[in-house]
């Protein structure tokens, strides 16, 4: 891959972490806490929902966001790829130490996508639709 080519990568985030991220004109990611060693970027909007609905609900203000954004793909040759139950539970895991150097190879802007809350995980709980 040449350097310009991309990699699509989606963040399920909470207020609190959009706030940063909104903080840094939509450009970065934040630092991780020293209880968070490693970064989670996943590879796919699905994975990044069902996290954003079915976890970020339920902490701090129950608002869950799925965020999406491009990185260089020459960066992530470092890392592998994990899959952590299902195939689509594909993530990366970037070394906390990594983050800056990840941050710099985000190209464009870190996009909200979704929007999830407390009744969105109680409608999928029931097998509603909810909202993407």
């Amino acid at each position: 891959m040449g350097e310009d080519a991309t990699v699509t990568l989606y963040r399920p985030v909470g207020s609190e972490e959009l706030a940063l991220i909104e903080r840094s004109g939509f450009a970065a990611f934040p630092p991780r806490l020293p209880e968070q060693p490693i970064f989670y970027p996943v590879t796919n909007e699905g994975y990044a929902s069902q996290i954003a609905r079915n976890w970020n609900t339920k902490a701090g203000d129950g608002v869950g966001y799925v965020t999406r954004f491009s990185v260089r793909a020459d960066l992530l040759k470092a890392y592998e790829k994990r899959v952590v139950g299902g195939r689509e539970h594909e993530e990366y895991w970037i070394p906390a130490e990594d983050l800056d150097a990840f941050n710099r190879n985000i190209v464009g802007p870190i996009e909200v996508v979704a929007q999830y809350t407390a009744a969105d995980r109680k409608a999928a709980r029931n097998g509603e639709r909810q909202n993407a």
